[in-house]
């Protein structure tokens, strides 16, 4: 009988202590059976025959050990003493609880102990280290449930005895109370107990508005301030009437309390419907301000918030942002600080603010022109943005500001940005800027405007809001000036006559053909432009904008005789009254070379010359006489407007109460009269002496045309027979006033549409954004513009020089 069988055969508890009998096999010894562990016995065994894989493992997990023992010294290939395995066995077999202990409860376990690891191979796990980390995680979860339940439990049971005791007519009493529903606050199961309690908040509020008590009052907001990161607990203070109560804290003195006050406030502002307008109402806003002299960044930037979303589409806010002096603390701020976030927050209050007429000349008067300036070289892309948005906002109430030369420089840098929006910013700043302004036309002469500015139109392409306000600026730059002639030449030299005149084609709008028109007219003023000008068609271009607008206001002049009282021809919120006079105006001006005097007749444009002879608005009376005076310079061009019937009105123009359309209308008669008889002359003679000169007989029928008219119709005196300042026009002999847009553009208003709204504009491309940026991001800035046009004024000598004022 074999060892085995031998073995199988004996009770339990006595198997592999069988006594060798006299026909049994010896059985091998442990130190023999070790050996052939060792030669390669076992490893032989294809696991088939050995039983490995039947045998019910341990539940001590020594096999596992063990076997983790025996693949450690096949990778090593190094054999082990049968005592080196019993003796590492037990050392495993002993270490194993503390092994387990260390790795789900770690903290059980004395200082200093040293725990032998089964890891001989650092890449490789064991099964124990595999588990310690979901273990633990388990652990604490575990751990962490109990806890909240424990927190709720006693939240739920402390809650109706923490209200009487703060309800108290004990101060004492009250203090600690709410120094510990203050510490319950700060677990959020117990936090979620308090703002469930509609009582608890409000014994809370009641305890901020009755108590004087310091710690009181710091547990009692500092709970509220924990409450407001919720929205229920946001409701809940909103239904219980912290708002007034938490107004009412900004008074205090104790830099705990503010911080506590104006975060929970601003919480509210941003995620409780109605807490605006109870802010308001609790006087918020000048509480808000008067913090505004504080020097904490952070709190600061917090205030600036509040009031910014205050404020973004509520005109009451911002009229009690100006009378509380708000403008002069924010400019302070931008000129004070360098936190960036600070400074994106105030520049968004004054952005806001900025579209308010009240609040603009405050906060340019407060030097918040210079104080933006100051930010736009910011490595921060949103304060700039805002800057820009809030500069062009302010820029038409700032164009007559000195000390603005390095926002000049800043702005022509910034016109070679990328993003759009900045161009965007720049160039209708600087059209504002430099409107009626000649030191601020010659400084952005000096730093190269005229060279950005062109670059600028050149690669915004169709892109019109960059266009017209581009287009304004160098309108305004190519006019009376120092500087001036040397931007019509840059102009011409930067390649820009072919690209300006290609933006009189569609898609074009009537805002910029308008500005276009009213920069070529600018530019003829360069005798060297005229022929780039004309070999680019720009006279065949004003010719046809001319011929649709006279078209468009006939038909609406022969609506009216019918019985409509149609107020104007309007598109885009351009008249065509504007286009006729800013087309003619041009054509005057190019109309002195005689290549383009004979172009122009060759359009068959006279008659609508003549006929504009007739037109109720003196502008445009005085620009036909101006342009007919130029073509009557030529004797063809003077039987071509003899012939039209033009001596008629002419005549009558004469006693125009306006000196330039009075002295327009006798050039050209004159000139007519060149070849008549000389009793033509003399009748002509007598009707100037009684009309024209009435004070000074400057003409002599003997000598013909005096001195002083020649001087006057002189190319370099042409100009002064065109006012140069008021931005309106006013027509005389009962006519109808109406304002034009001109050559030098008068500051557009940049109030604009808030943002949110629907309302159209009247087509100007560079408005106003009172802005409110989310939480999420940064806004979707979408916004539209209006054109606010003065009152002409009554003056019938302060006509408006079309070319030189625009509005």
């Amino acid at each position: 009988m074999s060892y085995m069988q031998a073995n199988q055969n004996r009770p339990m508890g006595q198997q592999g202590h069988y006594q060798q009998g006299p026909n049994d096999l010896p059985m091998p010894s442990s130190k023999e059976q070790t050996l052939m562990w060792q030669q390669n016995s076992y490893m032989g065994d294809s696991g088939i025959h050995s039983g490995a894989a039947t045998q019910v493992p341990s539940l001590t997990g020594k096999e596992d050990e063990e076997m983790d023992l025996f693949d450690l010294d096949q990778g090593y290939g190094q054999g082990f003493t049968q005592d080196q395995v019993d003796e590492m066995n037990n050392q495993l077999n002993q270490t194993r609880s503390q092994r387990v202990r260390a790795a789900m409860f770690p903290e059980t376990l004395e200082e200093g102990i040293e725990i032998p690891s089964t890891q001989f191979d650092p890449g490789h796990q064991t099964a124990v280290q595999r588990l310690a980390e979901p273990s633990q995680m388990l652990k604490h979860a575990v751990v962490n449930l109990i806890n909240y339940q424990d927190d709720a439990d006693l939240a739920t049971r402390a809650i109706p005895e923490l209200i009487k005791l703060l309800n108290d007519e004990d101060q004492v009493v009250v203090s600690q109370a709410a120094m510990m529903v203050h510490q319950l606050s700060k677990k959020e199961a117990s936090r979620h107990a308090i703002m469930n309690s509609p009582q608890m908040v409000a014994a809370l509020v009641r305890a901020i508005s009755n108590s004087n008590d310091l710690e009181t009052t710091k547990g009692a907001v500092g709970t509220l301030h924990k409450l407001s990161h919720h929205r229920q607990g946001l409701l809940a203070i909103f239904k219980s009437g912290g708002i007034p109560a938490l107004v009412k804290l900004l008074s205090s003195p104790v830099e705990s309390v503010l911080f506590y006050a104006i975060t929970t406030l601003h919480n509210l502002l941003l995620h409780q419907d109605g807490s605006k307008m109870a802010v308001r109402l609790a006087g918020g806003l000048q509480k808000m301000v008067a913090l505004l002299q504080r020097n904490n960044v952070k709190f600061l930037a917090i205030v600036t918030d509040c009031l910014q979303i205050l404020a973004y589409g509520n005109q009451e806010s911002k009229l009690i942002i100006l009378a509380s002096q708000g403008p002069i603390e924010l400019v302070r701020i931008m000129r004070s600080y360098d936190y960036e976030k600070l400074l994106w927050t105030t520049s968004r209050v004054l952005k806001v603010l900025s579209v308010c007429s009240s609040n603009k000349p405050a906060i340019v008067e407060a030097g918040g022109m210079q104080a933006l300036a100051m930010h736009l070289t910011n490595a921060s892309a949103r304060l700039v943005q805002n800057c820009l948005w809030t500069l062009r906002n302010l820029s038409d109430a700032a164009t007559k500001v000195d000390g603005l030369e390095a926002l000049l420089q800043s702005l022509v840098t910034v016109l070679g940005s990328q993003d759009v929006n900045v161009v965007t910013c720049a160039a209708g700043i600087l059209s504002n800027l430099t409107c009626n302004n000649q030191r601020n036309k010659v400084t952005v002469c000096q730093v190269g405007g005229v060279d950005a500015l062109v670059r600028t139109i050149v690669n915004a392409g169709d892109r019109e809001e960059i266009t017209e306000p581009a287009v304004c600026a160098l309108r305004h730059l190519t006019s009376r000036h120092v500087e001036s002639e040397m931007a019509q030449n840059a102009v011409r030299l930067n390649y820009g006559v072919q690209v300006i005149v290609k933006l009189l084609n569609p898609p074009s709008r009537w805002p910029l053909m308008k500005a276009v028109i009213g920069l070529i007219r600018n530019l003829a003023l360069c005798p060297a432009n005229h022929a780039p000008l004309r070999e680019h068609g720009a006279i065949h271009h004003l010719v046809q904008l001319l011929m649709r607008a006279f078209q468009d206001t006939q038909r609406r002049a022969s609506v009216a005789s019918g019985g409509s009282n149609q107020p104007g021809t309007y598109a885009d919120g351009v008249r065509m009254e504007e286009i006729i006079e800013g087309t003619v105006g041009a054509l005057h001006i190019l109309a002195r070379e005689s290549h383009n005097r004979a172009i122009i007749r060759q359009q068959m444009v006279v008659p609508i010359f003549v006929g504009l002879l007739f037109n109720d608005i003196e502008n445009i009376q005085r620009v036909a006489a101006g342009v007919l005076c130029e073509l009557a310079a030529d004797k063809e061009g003077a039987e071509m407007i003899e012939q039209e019937g033009a001596t008629s009105p002419l005549t009558e123009l004469l006693h125009s109460r306006n000196e330039g359309v009075a002295t327009y209308a006798a050039a050209v008669l004159f000139r007519m009269s060149e070849d008549k008889p000389q009793d033509y002359k003399k009748r002509l003679s007598m009707e100037l002496t009684n009309s024209l000169f009435r004070e000074e007989n400057l003409w002599n029928p003997d000598l013909g045309i005096g001195s002083e008219l020649q001087e006057i119709l002189s190319p370099e005196h042409y100009d002064n027979l065109y006012p140069q300042d008021p931005p309106s026009v006013h027509s005389s002999h009962g006519s109808r006033p109406y304002q034009q847009q001109g050559y030098d553009q008068i500051p557009i208003d940049m109030q604009g549409l808030e943002i949110g709204s629907h309302g159209g504009g009247n087509g100007s491309t560079y408005s106003a954004i009172d802005a409110m940026e989310v939480t999420s991001g940064e806004p979707d800035l979408n916004f539209d513009g209006i054109d606010q046009l003065p009152t002409p004024p009554q003056d019938n000598n302060q006509v408006a020089a079309w070319y030189d004022t625009d509005l």
